[in-house]
């Protein structure tokens, strides 16, 4: 098994999307890349403990690679905004990938030189690519968010959108 690590956004749209994709055995939601220790959620909302809302991504190589990985993180998010996504405005929104190693590294950079040539996108893609930092766990009440919150506003209007046209765009790796 190995470890993928993407900010896109608000972590219960990613978690939803890559809970369902072949090769993937967990997904767990947390916070990196600030500086106050052990924050919370509400830290995190305020901006000011310079973390970005992540998801943990355990998966099998064998069964789907990092950059299939990376390509789904990019088309289903926008990694063309500066801390934001849709209505969700602040840091903690901001897209990036958390790099494990060098590999990783190269393989994030030239998908993103690939993206911005094949012109995917309307504008230049502003993702951080940078080194990986300590991982902190959200509260329960965020992990497996949109299974076990299906029916609430925000999964029904926002999340469940964005499931639909993963499906459609993904469906060959789908479980």
């Amino acid at each position: 098994m190995e470890q993928a690590t993407f900010g896109g956004g608000c972590f219960w749209c990613t978690e939803a999307v890559f809970q369902n994709l072949k090769g993937v055995s967990k997904v767990v939601s947390g916070y990196m890349g600030g500086h106050k220790e052990n924050p919370s959620y509400d830290d995190i909302c305020t901006g000011d403990s310079g973390h970005a809302e992540i998801i943990q991504i355990d998966y099998d190589p064998g069964q789907i690679s990092f950059e299939d990985l990376l390509l789904v993180f990019f088309k289903t998010h926008d990694p063309t905004t500066l801390n934001r996504q849709g209505n969700d405005v602040g840091t903690q929104y901001r897209s990036v990938v958390f790099y494990e190693n060098q590999e990783q590294k190269i393989a994030a950079e030239n998908m993103i030189d690939q993206l911005d040539k094949e012109m995917i996108f309307e504008s230049p893609i502003i993702t951080e690519v940078t080194p990986i930092s300590k991982f902190y766990e959200a509260e329960d009440y965020h992990q497996n968010y949109f299974n076990n919150n299906a029916n609430k506003g925000y999964c029904a209007y926002v999340i469940q959108p964005k499931l639909v046209k993963f499906t459609k765009d993904f469906w060959d790796k789908l479980k």
